[in-house]
């Protein structure tokens, strides 16, 4: 029997990454705010 959880780390950048959130204001905010580390 598979294991149902198969990570795929293309896939996983593509909805949880740093691009994914520069779509969203998070990242601009923290741009706009001026922090030194926008995400880790």
């Amino acid at each position: 029997m598979k294991r149902t959880y198969q990570p795929n780390t293309r896939k996983r950048s593509k909805k949880h990454g740093f691009f994914a959130r520069m779509k969203t204001n998070i990242i601009k905010r923290r741009r706009k705010k001026g922090r030194k580390v926008l995400s880790r």
